[in-house]
């Protein structure tokens, strides 16, 4: 098998695989090989599923399925998972001394779909310590490199997944989204990510940052793609209180059809997300911008919070981590430390130092101070009721537009170890992402071109439930610009 079919989209590959399920072998042996030839530059993967343990998975699903290959929506297709949700009887770290050898006994209900449907988890992914971070280097295990450029950051939290995808090392992920970590490494990589509507993709397994905000969600390298892994993802369940009491769409039909209708749309450009961009940045994306508005009423619209975003986002985030993370203790949860001769004080404070890395304790002791009597309803309730005003205000927005556009990520991925130089530049770069999360609607990182040999992205969001229209008009980018499954040139 060529390495053709390392930048062969998922829905052509199924094709190949049900006509011929040996096929399956062929492509899951380039697959190593080219892990086997990036990783060691790369180090998209926290934990590798060998390829003898894959392989004789894929024989028994061979063997025992084949009266039923054409109703598996996943036959055979190797899937990249972020290291925060939970795989039974895979080592999941969240990239943590705190959980360095927690094996699962049950996974998350995203996993139980894709596996029901005969996806291959081929791996866990890097990613920023709990999905604390941007650009994941706060992994207590290793930094993972951009493969445009390895002396770059690949983005994060969910950079372990974008920077598989982007090397050819999985043709699917799963990233989780709290405040942009699936559509900031997806634009810093150059591939596609999206953010469902809160509440559509069950969060059961999924190991809690921010619980008002946190979502599981596809990345892929093409449209198509990342509607077929939705496809398999969305949907209500029972073991999640915060899931949608709603049936998953078809997206793959709606993006079929409404890519043959091409209904005209309203789209708003958010004037002050283009403007806090750089130069380069911006010019790419307004080109964009021009792309959709030859098919689509676009208008420009004024959103006047860029200073509240940031800073309602992070209190929110911390505060809801600080209570999250309160379980990794020693005795329920987390790194487990001999009991001789010590109280429960030292204990739990020696297991917290040890387990947590800076950024995690940083964040932990922020919202304990945000939670801290005298300082709630100074900082979390007014944080709360900007939350409430941003909701009202894009209801408006959406009642006169369909959706709406900016740049994905105001800056180029930085150099490792650049953001650790200057954090508060790494939380001011989320000011486009963070909307989407804490209002609940959906959002899509779309490539669209590159800027000094970097990949430049746009985030495109819409009302609540709509993920067919982001679908829709990245399909239609997809097919003006020269991003189609991609796959970087690691040196």
């Amino acid at each position: 098998m060529s390495y053709k079919y390392l930048s062969m989209p998922v829905y052509r590959l199924l094709q190949e695989f049900k006509t011929d399920p040996m096929k399956i072998f062929d492509y899951l042996e380039l697959v190593y090989k080219v892990i086997n030839g990036t990783e060691n530059k790369i180090r998209s993967f926290i934990t590798l599923i060998s390829k003898d343990i894959v392989f004789k998975y894929v024989e028994k699903l061979v063997k025992e399925g084949l009266e039923k290959f054409d109703s598996l929506k996943l036959l055979g297709i190797p899937i990249a998972v972020k290291d925060n949700i939970s795989t039974k009887g895979i080592r999941t770290t969240c990239a943590s001394r705190m959980l360095e050898n927690y094996i699962p006994p049950y996974n998350a209900t995203v996993i139980e779909r894709i596996i029901k449907e005969g996806g291959i988890i081929i791996g866990k992914t890097n990613m920023d310590e709990f999905a604390m971070g941007s650009t994941t280097e706060t992994s207590a295990f290793y930094p993972t490199r951009n493969p445009w450029d390895l002396s770059r950051v690949p983005g994060g939290s969910s950079g372990g997944s974008a920077a598989a995808l982007s090397a050819g090392e999985a043709p699917l992920a799963l990233g989780s989204d709290t405040g942009g970590s699936i559509r900031n490494p997806a634009a810093f990589c150059g591939v596609y990510g999206l953010k469902p509507t809160y509440g559509l993709v069950s969060r059961y397994g999924l190991i809690a940052y921010a619980s008002s905000m946190d979502q599981i969600g596809p990345m892929a390298r093409n449209t198509m793609d990342l509607a077929i892994l939705l496809n398999i993802i969305a949907g209500h369940d029972s073991k999640d209180s915060t899931s949608l009491l709603i049936n998953g769409k078809d997206y793959v039909s709606l993006l079929k059809e409404l890519t043959h209708k091409e209904p005209r749309l309203r789209i708003g450009i958010i004037k002050e997300l283009f403007e806090n961009s750089d130069e380069g940045i911006r010019s790419k994306t307004y080109k964009a911008v021009d792309m959709l508005c030859a098919y689509h009423d676009c208008l420009t619209i004024s959103l006047p919070y860029g200073k509240q975003l940031v800073a309602a986002y992070y209190i929110i985030a911390m505060a809801e981590a600080s209570s999250n993370l309160a379980r990794f203790d020693g005795v329920r949860y987390g790194l487990k430390i001999p009991f001789e001769n010590k109280g429960w004080d030292e204990i739990y404070s020696e297991v917290r130092t040890k387990g947590f890395g800076y950024e995690v304790k940083k964040r932990i002791a922020l919202g304990a101070y945000i939670l801290s009597v005298g300082y709630r309803d100074m900082y979390y309730i007014r944080a709360l009721k900007f939350r409430r005003i941003l909701k009202e205000t894009f209801d408006k927005i959406f009642k006169s537009v369909d959706a709406v556009m900016s740049p994905t990520m105001p800056i180029l991925p930085p150099k490792l170890g650049e953001f650790f130089e200057d954090p508060l530049r790494m939380y001011l770069a989320d000011v486009n992402t963070v909307i989407a999360n804490l209002i609940g609607v959906p959002a899509i990182s779309i490539p669209i071109d590159f800027y000094n040999g970097l990949p430049v992205a746009v985030q495109i969001m819409s009302r609540q439930l709509t993920e067919e229209v982001l679908l829709y008009l990245s399909m239609q980018l997809e097919e003006k610009t020269r991003f189609r499954n991609i796959v970087a040139e690691v040196h």
